[in-house]
């Protein structure tokens, strides 16, 4: 497997920071106000995007990287962004302003969107959305821009785990500590990063955390548009894409957004 960098942004849901340094157990997260920001033919807190390029069919995207809630018979309950949801039935939701779910699979979270009644996107609508209406090689651009989007955050591992040294990025369970996503310059709630805005109004779509495709490749998944750590090593930008993990490999640095059919 190859190894995934680290980081992760300052910007934390405060309550989920009531966690501290144990790492155990599920925090109670506050659940944000509702967002009815939604595109034509799109339910709230998705962006409508035309067919182009690859893709042969208008489609709608979440505009913000999914955070997740925990389905509890009728209702449900917050999770915190900072813990596996393995075991979990959970529920994929997009808002802006939240630290976005890490620490998940990719069939995890075909799970969650299809609980919400969508899907993860293709790797071709994933781009055609980032690219955004001109296209450009990054959300807001052709020429990259550190601090654009959060893609240049701070390595957490070897700092929670200084132990480990090299074999921490071998460690699933180091991987997937929760202290990992909660340092500064590591992962930032959505919509942060202002500038990580493409024309289609979809935000963080590079940096931040990975996000889940449904492209495999054999039982290898696909993750696009690199983390706070990395938007280049495996592609520029809107191009980053990797082929590296089983669909049932997360780490804190995997993430998802889902996609839903045009109405």
């Amino acid at each position: 497997m190859s190894r995934l960098r680290q980081s992760l942004p300052s910007a934390l849901t405060r309550r989920a920071l009531a966690l501290g340094a144990c790492g155990l157990g599920v925090v109670a997260v506050a659940a944000p106000r509702a967002v009815d920001a939604r595109g034509p033919g799109c339910p709230a807190g998705m962006a409508l995007i035309p067919a182009g390029g690859a893709v042969t069919h208008a489609y709608c995207i979440d505009r913000w990287e999914a955070s997740v809630v925990e389905r509890r018979g009728r209702g449900s309950v917050s999770h915190s962004p900072y813990h596996p949801v393995a075991g979990l039935s959970v529920r994929a939701v997009s808002r802006p302003g939240v630290v976005p779910q890490a620490y998940i699979s990719k069939n995890e979270a075909e799970g969650a969107c299809a609980a919400a009644g969508k899907r993860l996107c293709t790797g071709a609508e994933w781009e055609r959305a980032c690219r955004g209406k001109k296209p450009t090689t990054f959300p807001y651009g052709d020429d990259r821009k550190t601090g654009y989007c959060n893609d240049a955050g701070k390595a957490p591992l070897l700092t929670v785990h200084p132990e480990l040294g090299e074999a921490a990025y071998a460690s699933s369970v180091a991987m997937n500590d929760p202290k990992l996503n909660q340092l500064p310059g590591t992962v930032a709630p959505t919509g942060s990063f202002k500038k990580c805005k493409n024309s289609f109004g979809v935000h963080d779509m590079v940096g931040n955390v990975h996000e889940w495709v449904s492209d495999v490749a054999g039982s290898r998944g696909t993750f696009r548009g690199g983390y706070y750590l990395d938007t280049h090593k495996n592609g520029d930008g809107c191009g980053y894409r990797t082929v590296a993990h089983d669909v049932s490999y997360h780490d804190y640095s995997t993430g998802f957004r889902c996609c839903a059919k045009a109405r």
